[in-house]
């Protein structure tokens, strides 16, 4: 069965001893990210601190509860959504994709019956800071909240726009919203709510659970819904419920939600922030104001975190994952919906959010080219910096797999593909940008362009089907034989990454 809530996939991550809990109490101020970057990098269990220090309330913290093991990151939401365990990076894919392409509309319930209303403050009893938010870097502008949902107004959608963006603490009652513009629910903000002097209504939903969270990182199109292809991620109706201050619906089974209003023409500090480039991102900027109307929440939350930038080399956090397992089947379902012969569009682990891998047959002269452009130009211009497109064959979820390609196909002279210089738009978080080129902080842009590039790894050589067939045919009998003698129920390819000391 799928997991209906945060509390349901963390008995799913327990019962997998994938869980680790913390009875002795911890502080939000770095010690709890710290435990949970050596979580990360060591591939160890997700770290639950049920008691948090120097906090009023009896709410826990939760470190990076979406990373997946290494050497299958997609495997806990896989079972999230109901999913076998143990699939391949292509298995998971074509399941994905499948209940992708049968969105299932929300179902409304009564505010009596939804667990994020347990407990309502409004008005003067709202406090922010009555909960754990982890101050997660050293060198960090504040406390932050950096793993939820966005819920905000669409005119062309019943239930909203879902999305994220990282937020600051300041008071009880004031945060601030990294909007960056090009991104469709800062954009409505920049471009509709602002000059007409009106304040946006939004909700930052916390601890949703995982098919709301995934759906939060895919590049759903103008007019349809996040809350529907949520539901199709785990093939049935996400609940929602109407908001105590304003008009919109939020996941009823959330471990916290806060309403309230991003204010126009108002400014507050937010970063430097140590980001998903694995480096402190600044300076410090500023950001539109989010004030608080209302909290609601669950008896004892439990408030999820994801420590970005874990290490200069180590992608594997909550957001790699949810980039992997979740923006990857979404991309690959739109590029073939846009008629491109895309077998899978991955994020690479390790730079999830700037480059990504394509498997794909090369059909006709110059299709790369426009793949490519079709992309840039599209949902993928602000963060993907280029792709690396290697041929349908080539398992593009095995890091070693694509390095190979590239090392055997890539010519350097005439495969490495460049944008042009100073075309494309950038967001503002690369290290490579001073901070001038970090742009304007009125609209939270670049003023620095990139030139965006890709690399042909695609052999140019025609495939032969008989000895593919052959190849295939000679691995499934090799892995029947190790399952027959009990050596090991996994994919054989995973077995020799094992053998030559490989995978990640």
């Amino acid at each position: 069965m799928a997991a209906d809530s945060f509390r349901d996939y963390l008995r799913l991550l327990a019962d997998n001893d994938a869980l680790v809990t913390f009875d002795e109490p911890v502080s939000w101020d770095l010690e709890a990210s710290a435990i949970t970057m050596l979580a990360n990098r060591t591939d160890g269990e997700v770290p639950l601190f049920e008691s948090v220090g120097a906090t009023d309330g009896d709410a826990a913290l939760v470190g990076d509860p979406y990373r997946g093991p290494r050497s299958r990151p997609w495997d806990h939401l896989a079972q999230a959504f109901g999913l076998s365990a143990g699939l391949s990076g292509a298995a998971y894919y074509d399941a994905v994709v499948d209940r992708l392409r049968s969105p299932r509309e929300p179902r409304l319930v009564d505010p009596e019956r939804a667990p994020c209303k347990d407990v309502v403050h409004t008005g003067g009893e709202v406090d922010l800071l009555s909960f754990p938010w982890p101050y997660v870097h050293r060198s960090d502008g504040g406390r932050y909240s950096n793993l939820h949902t966005i819920v905000a107004p669409d005119p062309e959608t019943e239930w909203g726009r879902w999305s994220s963006h990282r937020m600051m603490l300041h008071d009880d009652a004031l945060a601030s919203l990294l909007f960056l513009a090009g991104e469709q629910v800062p954009n409505r903000y920049y471009y509709e709510y602002e000059p007409r002097d009106e304040p946006m209504p939004v909700a930052a939903v916390v601890g949703a659970e995982p098919a709301v969270q995934c759906s939060t990182e895919m590049w759903i199109p103008t007019g349809r819904s996040e809350a529907a292809f949520a539901g199709g991620l785990k093939d049935r109706s996400v609940d929602l419920v109407a908001c105590e201050t304003n008009d919109l619906y939020v996941p009823a089974t959330a471990e916290l939600v806060i309403e309230g209003h991003v204010l126009p023409n108002e400014r507050l500090d937010e970063g430097p922030f140590g980001d998903y480039f694995g480096y402190m991102n600044g300076p410090r900027r500023s950001m539109p104001v989010f004030a608080v109307d209302a909290i609601t929440h669950r008896t004892e939350p439990q408030v999820p975190f994801c420590v970005e930038g874990t290490g200069v080399g180590y992608g594997q956090n909550s957001s790699s994952t949810l980039q992997t397992a979740a923006a990857g089947p979404d991309a690959t379902l739109g590029l073939q919906a846009a008629g491109f012969d895309v077998d899978a569009a991955v994020p690479w682990r390790f730079t999830s959010r700037t480059v990504w891998v394509i498997a794909t047959e090369r059909s006709y002269p110059g299709v790369l080219h426009e793949l490519a452009n079709f992309v840039f130009t599209t949902w993928g211009m602000l963060h993907i910096d280029f792709f690396v497109f290697v041929d349908a064959t080539v398992d593009a979820h095995d890091p070693r797999a694509v390095l190979s390609a590239i090392a055997l196909n890539a010519d350097p002279d005439t495969d490495f593909h460049q944008f042009g210089v100073e075309r494309m738009p950038k967001v503002p978080l690369n290290i490579y940008q001073t901070p001038d080129e970090k742009g304007s902080a009125d609209v939270g842009t670049s003023k620095a362009k990139t030139a965006k590039a890709y690399i042909d790894a695609t052999s140019d050589r025609p495939a032969d089907d008989d000895a593919e067939t052959e190849t295939e045919s000679l691995r499934a009998r090799a892995q029947q034989l190790l399952v027959d003698a009990g050596v090991s129920p996994e994919p054989f390819d995973l077995l020799e990454q094992r053998q030559y000391g490989g995978g990640d």
